[in-house]
């Protein structure tokens, strides 16, 4: 397991390294591969998880089947974490988009561990502040940008978190299916397809698959701004 990975998690921000070993031994570790759930929406839940390897997407499903992706985590990310102060309903279901390790956390583990340790619960208010304030941004997005914007900010936005230098440019392997990524920017398939190939014949981008290389990150920001 990438220990460096789980430190990276706003539950461990405020630990030391004896501290935080402590905590990951009380931790259950868990494997799910792509396309298997982690947890489904309304389910009862009552563990958080941090992931040490892979991907894990967050959507909900409507009545008629449509579903819309509400994030796409990685190393070092934590979901479920509402589950800790509010130990009701999942709000999403959690599925890996690639081959995925996790350690869990339950609530009644944690809520002993934030009793000799309550300096974890500002990080953790504050990671749930900014998961906030990206949903609330991605709401205004839906209301003020177009769909070439919105894909164009969520090229960028995977690329800061998975993306690694190549020849090319920037390689992020987002491991994504067209719908999948369609689904991220709440728009159809055909639509973001559209906006991918006109990037791509810019040249702003490459195509791979599951995986996009961007080649002119700074025409893309402006585009989604």
């Amino acid at each position: 397991m990438d220990t460096e990975a789980v430190r990276k998690a706003p539950l461990f921000a405020a630990l030391d390294d004896d501290a935080a070993e402590a905590l990951l031994s009380t931790m259950t570790r868990t494997k799910i591969a792509r396309g298997q759930e982690l947890f489904h929406e309304g389910e009862q839940g009552d563990s958080l998880y941090v992931i040490t390897a892979g991907k894990v997407k967050l959507g909900r499903r409507s009545a008629d089947g449509r579903e819309n992706l509400l994030a796409i985590l990685g190393e070092g990310e934590m979901l479920g974490e509402l589950s800790l102060f509010d130990p009701g309903p999942r709000t999403a279901t959690a599925s890996a988009i690639a081959d995925t390790e996790l350690v869990g956390l339950s609530h009644p583990d944690m809520t002993a561990y934030l009793g000799t340790r309550p300096e974890i619960a500002m990080t953790m208010l504050s990671a749930l502040a900014a998961r906030l304030r990206r949903t609330n941004e991605a709401l205004g997005d839906l209301v003020f940008t177009d769909v070439p914007g919105r894909v164009a900010k969520a090229l960028l936005d995977l690329s800061r978190r998975f993306g690694q230098p190549s020849g090319d440019g920037i390689l992020v392997a987002h491991d994504l299916t067209q719908e999948e990524l369609a689904q991220l920017v709440g728009a159809s398939r055909e639509t973001v397809n559209k906006a991918l190939a006109d990037f791509s014949s810019r040249g702003w981008i490459k195509l791979e698959a599951r995986a996009v290389t961007l080649m002119d990150s700074e025409r893309l920001q402006r585009r989604a701004r």
